[in-house]
């Protein structure tokens, strides 16, 4: 297997946050603002809460090896791994992760009618019954974000 090696690449930026000499914490931290960008404060505050000695390794990989690691490279733009990430999601039925990441999706800019093409897409490329199930996954989390209170109204929880 070749790897290559970023100092005689040339261009070492194209590594994101792994640059030669990152720190594992520098990774982290970068790890941990894309994920907090993309995901949202909510969400990972949720999921740090409920971090205990039995998941504090998995948390730590996750935000080192995908946040840090992939979604901090420049390669591609974040609506284009939003993309891939949902196909892959829809591909492999995971419906929960799919939800978190449909939010993801929009938070990254993408639109309801460029989600709605995408798990199209899906239809042909990973099978009618799964983008079914993500259609229904879809109207759920698009349900759910219409009927929340608009941050800052009077019903808003802040």
């Amino acid at each position: 297997m070749n790897v290559v090696n970023p100092e005689r690449s040339g261009d070492a930026s194209r590594y994101g946050a792994v640059q030669p000499g990152a720190t594992g914490q520098e990774i982290y931290d970068a790890g941990m603002v894309v994920r907090r960008e993309v995901l949202g404060d909510a969400h990972v505050d949720r999921a740090n809460a409920g971090i205990d000695s039995f998941t504090e390794d998995y948390q730590d990989m996750i935000t080192r090896i995908a946040w840090g690691g992939i979604w901090t490279r420049p390669g591609l733009s974040r609506q284009m791994r939003s993309a891939v990430t949902l196909t892959a999601l829809v591909a492999h039925g995971h419906w929960e992760e799919l939800a978190m990441h449909i939010r993801a999706a929009l938070n990254n800019g993408l639109s309801r009618d460029e989600i709605k093409e995408i798990l199209l897409q899906t239809a042909i490329y990973c099978s009618v019954p799964s983008a079914n199930s993500a259609f229904k996954t879809a109207q759920k989390v698009f349900a759910d974000i219409d009927a929340a209170p608009a941050p800052n109204s009077p019903n808003s929880p802040n």
